[in-house]
């Protein structure tokens, strides 16, 4: 399944606030074997979230879009994405009556908060879309074709994401090692690997620390037999995680102490 995500906000593109949710989601759909094929960021503007809509809904499996849903101006996440799908931009019987749940919830245990919320601010949406219902805040997310809309906060996405994640369920895998030195030390055997498996390699340097070497493709058979091929013909020393790669460090730095 290959999958875009599209991360909404002007404070992103700011730098104002970290874009955690385009990183979480990436590793959320690799680990459900899912293939992320693009991720980028773009500004509360109606247009530019249009356009990239319309064109991903019709190139990709499925489409995730994050940020801008609420009452303020410059929350028109949804009805781009409605003007994207030529939908109708509607207010949603069924996230109306959410939204009006969670309001009185809301006021119920603050009765001592007075503000003026309308409903349609956030149960507005396309035409005949799946309400996805949002357990942590005020604003539903939804479903209009292969295109999902999720809140910019993490903490209302991620539970929402994860009511829908094995709908993202591919065949994508990959396997893992660390070598104990810099990448270009195991340039050639990825090289080799990579033409006689026909897998996607990854060679991933760390600062003063270890390199992850990461093999990936559909077909676990043939990603065990090249990650063994890998093992066998590197010319360096080879770890299953970063953590055994510093304990090496540690036990070779004590043998390495001269006694007293």
């Amino acid at each position: 399944m290959q999958v875009a995500i599209l991360t909404v906000g002007n404070e992103l593109l700011a730098g104002d606030i970290e874009n955690t949710n385009a990183t979480w989601l990436a590793r959320r759909l690799t680990e459900g074997g899912a293939t992320v094929a693009r991720i980028q960021t773009v500004p509360d503007d109606h247009g530019v979230i249009t356009e990239t809509v319309a064109d991903w809904a019709a190139a990709f499996d499925a489409v995730l879009v994050t940020g801008g849903l609420g009452g303020t101006p410059d929350d028109i996440t949804m009805e781009a994405v409605a003007a994207g799908l030529d939908r109708a931009f509607v207010v949603n019987d069924e996230a109306e009556a959410q939204v009006e749940a969670t309001i009185a919830a809301i006021l119920e245990r603050r009765p001592d908060i007075d503000f003026d919320l309308e409903p349609e601010w956030y149960a507005s949406m396309p035409a005949d879309a799946e309400v996805l219902r949002n357990e942590e805040g005020l604003a539903p997310g939804c479903r209009a074709g292969n295109v999902y809309v999720l809140p910019g906060i993490p903490t209302e996405m991620k539970p929402m994401f994860e009511s829908i994640a094995e709908r993202f369920a591919g065949d994508a895998q990959s396997r893992e090692c660390y070598a104990d030195a810099p990448e270009g030390a195991v340039a050639r055997e990825l090289g080799v690997v990579a033409e006689r498996f026909g897998v996607g390699v990854g060679s991933y340097p760390n600062s003063g620390g270890p390199t992850r070497i990461k093999l990936s493709g559909g077909d676990p058979a043939v990603l065990d037999e090249a990650m063994a091929w890998f093992e066998a013909n590197a010319t360096v020393d080879l770890y299953e995680s970063e953590a055994a790669v510093m304990a090496a460090r540690e036990r070779n730095a004590g043998s390495d102490a001269p006694e007293n």
